[in-house]
Formats: C-alpha cells, structure tokens, sequence
C-alpha cells in the first residue's frame, strides 16, 4: 500500500494532524488538503526523494524553513509521535512505510475513543441539563407556596415518630377571578370546612374527621405572628361559633388548631388552608373528581347540575357542589359535609391512582396547582417537606381511611336549635379514641397486635381498689395532674393508698404504668380505672417486697382525672363513616 492511500482523510491518525506553527510556538490542528496526503505521507516522500530535491540530509527544507506541514527530522515531537520518530531514524523510506502501514490498524481505536468522548460529553450534558432542570422545577414550586407562622403551635418537625394530625382548612376567602360572587364581601375567610386527618403511628390507617363550622364552642386565647415578627395576643371568647376560629379579631390558622385541641385533646401538627380558588384548580389539575348523585340536581342558587348517577366535576362546578346545601338531606350544613366528605374520597382515589401517578406531565399540573393552591405552617413550608410529608401519608391504603364528622346535637340553649354542641357521650369517645390512636377501620396488623402478649396483660384477676397501691407522677402537659389524679382515685375510685409523687424527672409521650409480677392484679385494677390500653403496661421482672407501689407516670396523652387514656375499641354504632376506596351516591 503506498502513500496516497495512507493520505485518505479517514484513515488519519489524530497524531499527524498536529503541527508546530514557527510564528506562535504552538502547536496547531492543520490537514494537509493538497494531495490528499498525511503529515506522515509527506515525511515518507520527502525521506526518498531527499538526493533529487536536494536536501541537505538533515530533513529541512531547501528554503531552509519550517512551515507548510513538512518538518525535519529534528523537529519538536507531537505527543504520540514519538515511536514513529524511531522508527523512521535514518530516513529509511521502507521501514517508515512499514510503520505508518501498522498505525492505520489503530486508527479505529481513536476514533472508538473519540465517539466515547463524544458519548460522555453527551451524557454529561443531559445529567447537567435535568440536575438544574430538577432545580429549576424545586425553584418554581417552591415559590407557589405560602407560609404561615404559627408560633408555638403545631410540630417543628415534618413527620414524627407518632401518630401525626393534620388540619385540613377550606376557607371562604375569596381570591382569583371569577370568584367575586362568593363568601362575604371583604371577609379575611373563615374556618368554612375543616377536617382533622389523623394519621395513625404505624400508618396503616387514617381518620378524617370534619369539624362543623356552625359548632358552638370556647375560642381560646391565642397567640398570632405578624410578618415583622412581632407577636399579638388574641383574647379568647366563650360560646363562639367555631368558624370565627379563623379570620375573626385577626385569628389565624394557628388559632384554629388551639380550638381543635381545645376541643378534641388532640393537637394538630400542621395545617394546610385552601380557599375557593384553589379548589377550581386543584379539580382541574387532576382531570375532573367523579361524583354520584342519588337525584338529578339543579339549584338556581349555586348554579349547580348535575345529572342522576355518575358524572365528572372540575372548576366552578366542583365549587358549587362542595358549597350548595339547598341539594341535599335537610339542607343543613350537617348534609353538605356529607357531600364533602364523598368529594374528597374521590379525589384521594384519582390522585392515587395509576392514572396520575404514571403521567409526569399530570403530576407536574397536578403538584405546581397544590402548591399554587396551598398555605401552610412554616414547619412544611418548602415544596421538600410538603414531598415529604405526602409520602408520609400516602402509606395509608384508601380502603383504610375513615370519613366520619365530630358527634354533635342540637344546642340546648336554643329555642330554635340553628348551632350545635359537641355530644357530651360520643363526641368523648371519638375523641379518645383518636387520642389512643384506635383504628377505625378492620386493620389485620391492629388485630394481630391485640392478640399478642401485650394485650393479654389487661386479661386476668383484678385487685379491690382498697388494695391498689401506686405512685403517680406527671410527665405530660397539664400542671398538677398528678394531684387531680390522686384526688380523683381517693374520692371516685377508693384507691387509698395513691401518692402524688409530683413531677416526673421527664416529659413523656405516652403514659405507662410500671408494675412488678405480683402485683398485676393491681395493676389490671387501674389499667380499668384509668382506660390505660395495653401498650401502658410495663411489668417488671422481679417482685415486688412489702409495702413498695406501682409507679404510673402520666404522659402527654392524659387529658384530665377521670378522662380514659384510650377510647372504646369501636366506635358508637349510631355514628356515621365512609371509607376513602368506595364511591357513593350523594342524597
């Protein structure tokens, strides 16, 4: 094979095609284009040519200079050339060709390494180009958000290792267009529909519980953040109707979750408040919520139809079926959350189905409308934590989340009844029910844990109250339990021997009582007075000698003397629930 075919332009080696520019002392890409030839070519003919061209031997040219690609033998190497240089030493133009013959079978090597570099180059791009994508994205949601700081209410962490309860708030404020013809003219909004969604320590099952806004109730002193930082105490006020619990005296939502642990016992974590906008975007975001109505409807008043059966609702008519009362039932507020609660099951089942989840442009809508959509506490105020937080509770399986709304009766101090009173006996029980973090679904990990060692403790022979004896120390939340308690025990229970041993050396969630082997018959007595569940007990494993006493330390979950730690097992069967994974027809 000569030269001129070593000279193909894609047989040249990447080596040869770097040149040392005399003017700049650099080296430079340069191709020869005159014949066709290589660098190397060149050197090879002018190595056999040398006696009739008249060079001196040494390789330079006649002129005596270096340019035009053809260097002597004493040039400065390129890197890469070096092998070749030796075996062209003595200019013998056989052994060159013999070389530059064995370089063309490496020149696909380099043009192997060179599709890598381009092939990484790429790559490097795209995981460049999504990295600051992602970024951009986290940016763009992360600006949607609103927060609120709710001083000392709530939880500063995103999740925790307990049950979790999260106020869910719709409000009647009024923002975006097309939404003048709504709620009060100039109102701050108010608690118009407001859900506590418990979520329980294991997180196989949740309960959302709504709140009715016509509830008369004690609004507590409250304290408010403004955005200079500065702090606002907001008188509390006896015999209010629970909505003014936001927006009323300038009340925000954190004052909204003090009524509801005022109210319930239990504490709200976080909260998320959307307004009537949101709604309309929110239904649009996700494609429609389908409902069932019982009935055709047409209400002149919300501007509502819809016809009997199944149908798809999003924008304007989502709102007007969650605010009409004049459609349903007795058309009091009672009915509406009903309407409500069958809504938001739906919702819960189309976000979670694999129609949203398996379409990345429906959950960006979807995720940039929540955030647009959503004010929240500081403490979830990033679009992070909100990610967080919704992976949290997106553990729970639909058909494991309870809809049901707070047990209440008419007011009794109405002539006319138009508000209503928490009902003293199962209002009580749900709460404590919530409180103890009783499922109020059929979970097979809850059955099973109750079949367990633990809640065989409860089982068995129990003491006379003359024969209880315990220590009882405070490690919850309200001052001077522990002698309300014994108090309690001496006068109500005839536990005698009861000590109030003050403060415990630390605050506690859950309150435990502590017990030696031969004294469970004691301690199933209190457990029984108490409403302790099984998780409570702590036996020892040695006995207990002479006159020593059970130690019970109260935790946070101890809401008052005489108040069970935990709730029933069930719930009062008069109370109405719905589950998130079936659909039902609203009447």
């Amino acid at each position: 094979m000569d030269a001129q075919s070593r000279g193909r332009a894609d047989d040249i080696d990447p080596a040869d095609q770097w040149v040392l520019n005399p003017h700049t002392g650099n080296y430079e890409l340069r191709l020869d284009q005159s014949a066709g030839e290589s660098p190397v070519a060149a050197r090879t003919a002018t190595a056999e040519d040398s006696g009739r061209r008249g060079d001196t031997g040494t390789g330079a040219p006649r002129d005596g200079r270096e340019g035009s690609g053809r260097r002597g033998t004493n040039s400065p190497e390129v890197p890469g050339q070096r092998s070749r240089r030796a075996s062209q030493s003595g200019g013998r133009g056989a052994e060159a060709t013999a070389t530059a013959g064995r370089r063309k079978r490496k020149a696909p090597k380099a043009r192997r390494k060179k599709a890598l570099m381009w092939t990484g180059g790429v790559t490097a791009f795209l995981v460049a180009t999504t990295a600051v994508g992602a970024y951009i994205l986290y940016e763009k949601l992360n600006g949607n958000i609103d927060a609120i700081d709710i001083g000392d209410q709530g939880n500063k962490n995103v999740v925790s290792d307990g049950p979790m309860n999260i106020l869910i708030i719709g409000t009647d404020k009024r923002t975006g267009k097309g939404n003048e013809g709504y709620g009060d003219k100039g109102s701050a909004g108010h608690a118009d529909t407001t859900i506590l969604f418990h979520v329980s320590e294991d997180r196989t099952n949740a309960t959302a519980m709504s709140i009715p806004r016509d509830l008369k109730t004690e609004i507590p002193e409250c304290e408010t953040k403004g955005s200079d930082g500065a702090s606002t105490t907001i008188p509390g006020t006896p015999d209010e109707r629970f909505n003014t619990s936001l927006g009323q005296s300038g009340r925000n939502p954190g004052c909204t979750m003090k009524t509801v642990e005022n109210i319930t016992g239990v504490k709200p974590d976080h909260f998320m408040m959307v307004d009537f906008n949101a709604v309309k975007e929110l239904t649009t975001a996700v494609g429609g919520v389908e409902v069932c109505m019982a009935k055709p409807i047409d209400d002149p008043k919300s501007h509502l139809k819809l016809k009997q059966g199944k149908s798809k609702v999003e924008g304007e008519m989502a709102l007007a079926l969650l605010r009409t009362r004049h459609s349903f039932g007795n058309e009091s507020d009672l009915d509406r959350i009903k309407v409500q609660q069958q809504f938001l099951a739906s919702m819960i089942r189309e976000m979670k189905s694999s129609d949203t989840l398996t379409n990345p442009k429906k959950l960006y809508t979807l995720a940039d409308a929540a955030t647009n959509a959503l004010t929240v506490d500081t403490a979830i105020g990033d679009a992070k934590k909100l990610m967080t937080l919704a992976q949290e509770i997106g553990k729970v399986d639909t058909k494991n989340i309870t809809f049901l709304t707070m047990p209440v009766i008419d007011n009794p101090a109405e002539p006319k009844p138009i508000t209503v009173v928490v009902d003293p006996v199962k209002g009580e029980q749900l709460f404590a029910m919530l409180r103890s973090d009783t499922s109020l679904t059929e979970v097979k990990q809850k059955e099973k844990a109750a079949k367990g060692k633990q809640a065989a403790l409860l089982k068995g022979p129990k003491a006379a109250p003359a024969d209880v004896r315990v220590d009882v120390l405070n490690g919850g939340e309200i001052a001077g339990a522990a002698g309300a308690t014994v108090t309690w025990l001496q006068n109500q229970q005839g536990v005698l021997k009861s000590t109030n041993k003050a403060n415990a050396p630390e605050k506690i969630k859950k309150t435990t009582l502590e017990y030696a082997p031969n004294q469970a018959d004691q301690a199933r007595a209190l457990a029984e007075m108490m409403g302790l569940p099984a998780s409570a007990m702590k036996p020892g494993t040695a006995d207990a000698e002479g006159l020593e006493a059970m130690v019970l330390t109260l935790g946070a979950d101890f809401k008052g003397a005489g108040i069970p730690i935990t709730g029933p097992a069930k719930i009062p069967a008069d109370v109405e629930k719905s589950s998130a994974d079936k659909a039902v027809c609203a009447k």
